[in-house]
């Protein structure tokens, strides 16, 4: 939120409040507009005003009164075009082209009237239609105006109220462990657009299977040479002729996209500038409480969690006889991991600064949590009645989407080695999940099945993760400081940050925490989702509360410790002390520590969060006590107070 952007945006904002309302108004009004509001996105654009709005930077009303305005007048040019041309509208390129454009409009709106103005202003696809549709069959004014004022105004609020929330609650967004909500936020919307993705390509081959099939035929027999090979896959006789048809094109497309991404990066030596861009990205976000809750993530993709899921879909194959299933289950889960450790030890890729020993090109992680989804989602998804087939490759997605991200937030891999991941692994079970179709026609039970697999998955990454957090966050613990500074430069001027630190100190930090200690500090505890979930708590007295944790380079604080005040009973003392950002020539630690006070507030009456005081503040007397020299027995500890600034 403190970009450069950011802050000329809230400048001309506040500049210009009156032009601001209006450019609410043109997003509505676009957005409203037939076939030009199919390239508007106005949601993430309301979310960015809302957000303003609760930042205090736009007013709340005005904003609400612009954006339903045009919304409704939108509306009313497009109700007004379907009234003036009619029947015609039908004959312009874009919707002979896709004529389900309007169809979908047409079907809402006959099926439910005037509310079916309501409901279209919910639903993306078909928004900018209806009330096209609406004018074109000729609904009176009267029937259509209510109905569209209504839905222009519950659109407004609905469509701002997330962005508004937001930054209403912004600085206790910002206090729950620095840039955790940035790292949720973009894995939901990776995760959204994986969806997507696997959504409207299963969905489009669907609707255009017949077609497809169709044009297959006439290809094979005008190439009667290629297209014996093709032919076992097209019979028409076959039920199974659309899902091969599906399967062998995805493959083609997806094998063509993998020699060339591989070309590039073999060609170009190594990682990518976006590799790198990415890299350091996620670096940023790095937190406690994310490193946490990624590290159990990432062990989705362990070699336990996916064995016990597979093991138990091979028992229950083997239990029911089914051999062409378990073979091909079988050579699905052991070829793919051959083949990814193969070409991880034939390519010799740089890894990330941060990845461990084992972590190479491809990601091996990924590329299994691919396949052992993928193929089961082949295994079970023609089992599945109509639309619902598509459900167990969207459970493939997002587990692969979960693996992979979490796995380049640690700085496992670059994002080539994920990427690379994912399109072998989508390659080896099209060409397994092909096998398979063409030598399988029995049907499986298929509901036990899942029952075996998913279960168990869930019940062994709930069991694992966990567990396997601290040992994986051990592998990635951020490298050591690149800036190295001479010893006696530090005596003399302390490390020179441009981010303001309080103290800082060289030696033993048990030594400091001790003096801390005798002036009444108390140590917290490392704050854990436990701890998190406990903010909840309105039984809890503010006191009891934690302060929720700060990473400063990836690297949360080492000590926290904190006190109250006396008065007011709300407010508390708190001193973080990090690694320094820095290191000294001798290899002695190097600590920096910042000072706060904080009070207590609840936010969005569901938690009571320790926020500090904005401005400048003075070190108690105490803290600057601590300049000079303290040692205990053999170990010592020196400390320099910054000045204020």
């Amino acid at each position: 939120m403190q970009s450069a952007w950011f802050d000329s945006t809230v400048a001309w904002i506040s500049a210009h409040p009156l032009a601001a309302g209006l450019v609410v108004f043109l997003i509505a009004f676009c957005d409203a507009l037939a076939v030009v509001g199919i390239l508007v996105p106005a949601l993430p654009l309301l979310f960015a005003v809302g957000t303003l709005i609760g930042l205090g930077h736009l007013d709340g009303p005005y904003a609400l009164m612009c954006a339903a305005a045009g919304a409704f007048l939108g509306d009313a040019l497009s109700y007004w075009i379907g009234h003036r041309w009619g029947p015609a509208m039908r004959e312009l390129w874009l919707f002979r082209r896709y004529p389900q454009l309007l169809n979908r409009g047409e079907m809402l709106f006959r099926r439910h009237g005037a509310m079916g103005i309501v409901i279209a202003r919910f639903v993306g696809a078909v928004r900018p239609f209806v009330p096209a549709v609406a004018g074109m069959l000729h609904m009176p004014m009267k029937r259509y105006a209510p109905a569209s004022l209504f839905a222009a105004i519950t659109w407004a609020a609905l469509f701002l109220a997330p962005g508004w929330i937001f930054g209403t609650s912004y600085d206790a967004v910002a206090a729950v462990a620095d840039k955790l909500a940035l790292v949720l936020l973009g894995l939901v919307t990776v995760l959204a657009l994986v969806w997507a993705l696997v959504l409207y390509t299963w969905r489009w081959f669907a609707a255009h299977a017949d077609n497809l099939l169709a044009r297959a035929l006439i290809w094979t027999r005008a190439h009667p040479r290629l297209g014996r090979y093709t032919a076992a896959l097209i019979d028409p006789r076959r039920p199974e002729s659309a899902s091969l048809l599906l399967l062998a094109a995805c493959l083609f497309a997806v094998a063509w996209i993998w020699a060339g991404f591989s070309a590039s990066l073999l060609l170009g030596g190594g990682p990518t500038l976006l590799d790198h861009d990415v890299h350091a990205a996620m670096f940023t976000l790095r937190n406690p409480l994310a490193d946490r809750l990624m590290a159990s993530l990432a062990a989705i993709g362990s070699g336990p969690v996916l064995g016990l899921s597979s093991a138990a879909a091979m028992a229950w194959l083997l239990w029911r006889r089914r051999w062409m299933a378990a073979a091909h289950w079988l050579a699905a889960i052991a070829f793919g991991l051959a083949l990814t450790i193969g070409l991880d030890a034939l390519v010799d890729m740089p890894r990330p600064p941060t990845a461990a020993a084992g972590f190479g090109f491809p990601s091996i992680a990924v590329t299994m949590t691919t396949v052992v989804f993928g193929f089961f989602a082949v295994l079970i998804a023609r089992e599945l009645p109509g639309r619902t087939r598509v459900w167990p490759y969207l459970l493939a997605g997002v587990a692969t989407v979960l693996v992979g991200f979490a796995r380049l937030y640690l700085g496992a891999h670059w994002l080539s080695d994920i990427i690379a991941g994912i399109l072998l692994g989508v390659i080896w079970l099209l060409l397994i999940g092909i096998a398979y179709r063409r030598r399988s026609d029995r049907s499986l039970w298929m509901r036990p099945l899942a029952w075996s697999f998913y279960g168990t998955f869930a019940l062994a990454a709930l069991w694992f993760g966990p567990r396997l957090a601290q040992e994986t966050l051990s592998r990635f613990a951020p490298p050591p400081p690149a800036v190295v500074i001479d010893d006696a430069q530090w005596q003399r001027d302390g490390l020179v940050d441009p981010r303001h630190f309080d103290l800082q100190a060289r030696g033993d930090l048990t030594v400091l925490e001790r003096r801390l200690h005798a002036a009444g500090w108390v140590t917290q505890p490392q704050v854990d989702w436990v701890a998190v979930l406990e903010l909840m708590d309105d039984s809890r007295k503010a006191a009891d509360q934690a302060v929720l944790p700060i990473a400063l380079e990836g690297r949360p604080e080492h000590l926290l410790v904190r006190r109250a005040v006396p008065a007011p009973d709300d407010t508390i003392e708190i001193l973080r002390v990090w690694p320094a950002p820095a290191r000294l020539a001798s290899s002695e630690s190097l600590w920096v520590g910042r000072y706060e006070r904080m009070h207590a507030r609840e936010r969005l009456g569901l938690m009571m969060l320790w926020q500090p005081e904005r401005g400048p503040h003075t070190l108690p007397a105490d803290l600057q006590s601590l300049a000079g020299t303290s040692a205990i027995g053999q170990r010592q500890v020196q400390v320099r107070i910054t000045p204020p600034h």
